[in-house]
């Protein structure tokens, strides 16, 4: 047995994170950690990680039988333990390489040796079939780039055991289809991973064991092969969750919003577009799901239509029969449009405050008393969101990034209904979340269409598409490829447009 975690205990301030968890993973072995949003999985990971120091927390931690006593995350690394949160920890303005090997460049004498350094990166990237330029600041590749260069960094510490926090959230089908295969690679020279994944398809695809936790202690440890999904759900959440898409009732009314030959150009540059001749419309009660390959510009249409990007427009955007001009988000705010953007670090997240401030942000105008903040106000309206939408927070008060990332996907949502949107854009809603909170998310969209609200879901998990949309685009090229009613689309006809085939193959 590589490593042992015994009756880990972990509390803070109003909640016991962790309750005598135990967790025991062998050599060379692919061990799941699955469980709802704070059930505990990024706490006991901590644990491991020495970023909580052995003496804030009661148990024992051994790798290869030995008790380890970690201080200091630089202790966890010297153990052989490599860690992949699941927001990336890059640089952007360095180059691949660089963040590959940062903190740990090759050096004689304090001079870094550049070209030892490019070529191990390259020969790491080659090992596992990645091609890249090297070159390339961080912010200027793809967030699924991004993820890859973060596990390749990670294997370069020659790590024995490797976690990967949600590793393909942000991944691409084939990026997925790497990964899977980066892990199978690993596996066969005895590195060991620990695999924490919402997605239980992939944790039976890849995984020899799975541990599941729920509300901070440990249910049970499951050979994968002699269970299947509905057991480990089951587990999660303590009850039966036979069907994950609850069904929508609700009358489709009149076209709310509608958007006309819109073509957006990058900044500066009218010879490209970040999407071209954009043509759909959407009623009253209904869900819109938009699917498409990474990089076929299903984020960029949203962010574009909400005004956080800059750059010359063609075309009309129109909201209940009438045209309207969105330069800002505030605009978009003001006409009754909504969002929960894909990437809630960049644009949605305000790190250093807390639940509150996080949910009021867009709406400090309903708790505000001639231009003064009413802060008890603040906090009954967050609490009512708190309750409705079941985020577990110690209080409302508690910094945001205390929360699980599933949770602060609450928070952002939390937000946004705070505003009434008449039109509510989700960009990869569920990400990072698990099955019992998804479940939450699709009932609320369900009940905010049945009021009336228009919603527009961009989603990377076709299934979510095809159980929650009534009608779905399809972009390619920063194009609407095909569009599909609910009862005649199928995942293959999806991924034919996705790819860009012709019409007569959907």
């Amino acid at each position: 047995m590589i490593l042992e975690m015994r009756e880990i205990t972990k509390q803070f301030p109003g909640v016991k994170a962790l309750d005598n968890v135990t967790l025991q993973v062998e050599k060379g072995e692919i061990h799941a950690l699955v469980g709802e949003n704070g059930a505990g999985k990024s706490t006991l990971v901590k644990v491991l990680s020495g970023f909580y120091p052995h003496k804030s927390y009661n148990g024992q931690v051994f790798i290869k039988g030995k008790e380890m006593k970690f201080i200091n995350t630089r202790n966890s690394e010297e153990a052989g333990i490599a860690i992949i949160y699941q927001e990336l920890e890059l640089i952007e303005e360095l180059s691949i390489a660089e963040n590959i090997f940062l903190g740990n460049l090759h050096n004689n004498h304090g001079i870094v040796k550049w070209d030892e350094v490019y070529y191990k990166a390259g020969e790491l990237l080659k090992e596992f079939e990645l091609e890249v330029d090297l070159s390339k600041k961080i912010k200027d590749i793809g967030i699924g780039q991004q993820q890859l260069v973060e596990i390749v960094k990670a294997l370069s510490l020659n790590a024995d055991i490797l976690i990967l926090d949600e590793p393909t959230a942000a991944l691409t089908e084939s990026e997925i289809s790497l990964l899977m295969k980066i892990l199978s690679q690993l596996k066969n020279r005895g590195v060991t991973c620990i695999l924490i994944s919402h997605k239980l398809n992939e944790v039976f695809e890849i995984a020899d064991r799975v541990t599941v936790l729920r509300d901070g202690a440990s249910i049970g440890t499951q050979i994968v092969k002699d269970v299947n999904e509905g057991q480990i759900i089951k587990m999660m959440v303590g009850r039966e969750l036979t069907n994950r898409y609850p069904k929508k009732e609700c009358k489709i009314g009149k076209i709310v919003f509608e958007v006309k030959n819109f073509t957006k150009y990058i900044l500066g540059d009218r010879s490209k577009k970040l999407v071209s001749n954009i043509n759909f419309s959407i009623r009253m009660g209904e869900i819109v799901g938009i699917s498409g390959l990474m990089g076929s510009g299903r984020t960029e249409l949203l962010m574009s239509l909400f005004g956080f990007l800059k750059g010359d427009i063609e075309g009309t955007i129109w909201l209940e029969g009438k045209e309207i001009k969105i330069s800002n988000p505030k605009d978009a705010i003001n006409y009754g449009l909504g969002i929960v953007s894909e990437d809630r670090k960049k644009y949605g997240l305000i790190h250093i405050d807390n639940v509150v401030k996080n949910t009021t942000l867009a709406s400090l105008e309903k708790v505000s008393n001639y231009g003064l903040i009413n802060g008890d106000q603040e906090i009954h309206e967050t609490n009512q969101y708190v309750r409705n939408l079941g985020i577990k927070t110690p209080t409302v008060e508690s910094i945001i990034d205390t929360l699980s990332g599933g949770n602060q996907q609450k928070v952002l949502l939390a937000r946004c209904l705070m505003t009434k949107p008449k039109v509510l854009f989700l960009d990869e809603p569920t990400r990072g979340i698990d099955v019992g909170a998804k479940y939450e998310i699709y009932t609320l969209m369900n009940q905010l269409a049945a009021r009336g609200a228009a919603i527009i879901m961009v989603s990377s998990e076709m299934p979510e598409i095809i159980g929650m949309s009534d009608r779905i685009l399809v972009m390619h090229e920063g194009k609407i490829a095909g569009k599909f009613s609910k009862d005649e689309v199928t995942q293959e006809k999806i991924m034919i447009k996705a790819a860009g085939g012709s019409k007569n193959e959907a």
